[in-house]
């Protein structure tokens, strides 16, 4: 992969809202708390890294890549992150050999995927991680999705964002799923973060 290209307008989401930057900052923050430093030699996938790959830009890696639907050409680099097009909704595989990256990151990405799209891609995940790789998550509470939707209304988070939720989770219903997926109940971690109005979880192969 090669080629370049740089971003004038930073934008963390699609839509607009007020807190959206702030949230997807301290999104950023909780990640980077989780992946164990040695792990950081190797190469990080962040799975629906939006047009403008913040988290990115703000981990340290050897390798960084960020996946999603993009308009950049696939291969192209933005500040040594290499941006990839994939539509996880086509469900066809992540682009990376079986056992060939180190951390996979999907931070407000988990709610807005349709159930048969989540299992595929948490089998890919889980296929693409090597030994001792680690997958971490960040999703709203399930109890959450109320408030965000008045939240949206008076225009303090995305309302397109929030319109485009499949579902909402509790740490028992993902930890079902991660198990669906493969991995094993002992090599899962929770957590919450911004008053308990997020969750956090993660995964090692």
């Amino acid at each position: 992969m090669s080629g370049k290209t740089s971003v004038t307008e930073p934008r963390v989401t699609r839509g607009k809202g007020r807190l959206e930057g702030f949230l997807a900052r301290h999104r950023a923050r909780m990640a980077n708390r989780l992946i164990p430093e040695e792990l950081r030699g190797g190469r990080l996938v962040d799975i629906g890294c939006g047009s403008y790959p913040l988290f990115l830009t703000t981990t340290r890696f050897t390798e960084r890549y960020g996946l999603d639907r993009l308009t950049a050409e696939s291969g192209a680099r933005v500040d040594g992150i290499t941006l990839v097009h994939h539509d996880l909704g086509s469900k066809t595989a992540l682009p990376f050999d079986s056992g060939s990256i180190e951390a996979v990151t999907m931070l407000a990405v988990f709610e807005h995927l349709e159930h048969d799209v989540l299992q595929y891609t948490l089998l890919e995940i889980r296929r693409v991680l090597r030994p001792g790789g680690i997958y971490i998550l960040t999703t709203p509470a399930a109890w959450t999705d109320r408030l965000l939707r008045v939240l949206a209304r008076v225009g303090l988070v995305s309302a397109e964002e929030i319109e485009e939720h499949q579902d909402a989770y509790t740490h028992e219903r993902i930890a079902a799923l991660l198990e669906e997926a493969g991995f094993e109940r002992e090599s899962m971690r929770f957590g919450t973060f911004e008053f308990s109005m997020n969750l956090w979880a993660t995964a090692r192969r």
